[in-house]
């Protein structure tokens, strides 16, 4: 029986990846930020994939679909710094979501947890683009070196309210989804948790 739960886990993670891959490819960038900010809905199987089965599946979902995403789709650099950052981000978003879902088990919970991973990403995101991926940038993109005056603008006026932003739209979809799947996700918590 154990072989088969480990069986069926990794072809609903194989499935929920690719799912989460093809939503990567409808990305698009909000107006007002910089356009290499875009908005996406892959999070959302990443999620199920934490909630139902746990936070590793979730980052599994996360990590398969950046690279998929990196084979098909390549890197202006060569390297996959977007897609190193879009991991990052990724795995800043779910895992609050699903440690407060695994304590809270209902709509509370989700709206506690969606919240506290939007908060979880924009800061987290705003410190490892200040530290790591901006740098990285500079680096392999030939991006303009900004001043600490021009950093901290990119950071607080752009990198920090697009991720509050995108939390936002990525916690309204998922909480719009839960509620006719809240039964759905509990009865897979039961096979793949229980």
């Amino acid at each position: 029986m154990k072989k088969n739960l480990r069986l069926r886990s990794m072809i609903a993670i194989a499935m929920l990846s690719s799912i989460s891959f093809v939503l990567m490819l409808f990305n698009f960038p909000l107006p007002p930020f910089p356009a290499f900010l875009q908005v996406d809905f892959s999070e959302v199987p990443a999620i199920i994939a934490a909630i139902t089965m746990g936070p590793v599946a979730g980052i599994l979902v996360e990590l398969l679909k950046n690279v998929l995403d990196w084979l098909f789709s390549g890197s202006p650099t060569g390297v996959p710094v977007g897609h190193m950052a879009n991991f990052a981000t990724g795995v800043l978003f779910i895992l609050p979501v699903w440690w407060v879902y695994h304590r809270l088990s209902n709509a509370k919970g989700m709206t506690t947890g969606l919240i506290l991973g939007t908060i979880s990403m924009a800061v987290g995101m705003s410190l490892l683009n200040y530290v790591l991926f901006l740098p990285l940038y500079v680096k392999f993109m030939n991006f303009p070196v900004m001043s600490g005056e021009e950093l901290y603008q990119m950071i607080v006026l752009g990198i920090l309210p697009f991720n509050l932003l995108k939390g936002i739209i990525l916690a309204a979809i998922i909480l719009l989804l839960f509620r006719s799947m809240h039964r759905w996700i509990e009865k897979q918590r039961a096979v793949y948790l229980g």
